[in-house]
């Protein structure tokens, strides 16, 4: 059986380390990343790919529950256990498709009793056999080349990519780089985490977090770049729709 790849969402490193401790007793569990607050989480998110969170709930920044409807609307999203020391927002928690609510201290038999329903689910069986695919077929790193030499950008960091003269500039964490690949082919093969939002310009969906006006036009702010891609007039509509789910 293809292990359940978990992250765990945390601000408390005692916390997240007590949960590390008790995925390392079960089976067919791998511990692919932590997060302290919402934005590492996002951005964790999209660059491993989980299938399970281990999310609290009350943290710096957004919420958890925010956390988890922004995760929920994912086409994808991860299967999500709250683990937290709050019993009040169990309702709410439930609301946004979360499997299981667990009170700290959590118990390593809680915490097996939970991921095993979470196995059970179909879809997330599913999803499981959907990632196997893809890592057989799909890329998740992209070759470029710099003055540095050839560089592997990982897909999960990219923020966008922008046509720029006969190029196309993948602007990511860690700067710009210039790609010889272009904006159709990019769409065609990353559609999934990638919109366009103008002629020139394809955005990462997990990233965008919001829009701003410059001058009459539109533009959208990305989240870890100074870049902010030109929305066109005609795409303004369903640019404006996708930020209404993102919400």
């Amino acid at each position: 059986m293809t292990a359940l790849r978990v992250l765990i969402v945390d601000d408390e490193p005692l916390a997240r380390a007590r949960l590390a401790r008790q995925l390392q007793s079960l089976d067919n569990c791998e511990l692919v990343g932590e997060a302290g607050d919402a934005e590492a989480a996002l951005a964790q998110v999209a660059q491993r790919d989980p299938d399970l969170v281990l999310l609290d709930i009350e943290m710096p920044g957004d919420h958890g529950l925010n956390l988890a409807r922004r995760l929920a609307a994912r086409e994808y999203p991860p299967a999500m256990i709250f683990c937290t020391a709050h019993d009040e927002f169990a309702l709410a928690a439930f609301s946004t498709d979360a499997v299981g609510y667990l009170l700290k201290p959590v118990s390593a038999e809680q915490l097996g009793e939970a991921i095993a329903k979470v196995q059970r689910l179909g879809g997330v069986q599913r999803r499981l056999l959907e990632r196997e695919e893809k890592a057989q077929t799909g890329r998740s790193r992209i070759k470029a080349i710099s003055r540095r030499g050839v560089e592997l950008l990982d897909i999960g960091a990219i923020r966008c990519f922008v046509a720029d003269s006969k190029y196309v500039v993948a602007h990511h964490d860690g700067g710009e780089t210039i790609l010889d690949e272009s904006l159709k082919e990019l769409e065609s093969e990353f559609g999934e985490r990638f919109v366009r939002v103008h002629r020139n310009a394809l955005v990462a969906v997990e990233y965008i977090s919001g829009l701003s006006r410059d001058c009459g036009n539109y533009r959208v702010e990305l989240d870890g770049v100074a870049e902010r891609p030109l929305v066109s007039r005609r795409l303004l509509p369903s640019v404006r729709a996708l930020l209404e789910e993102l919400v």
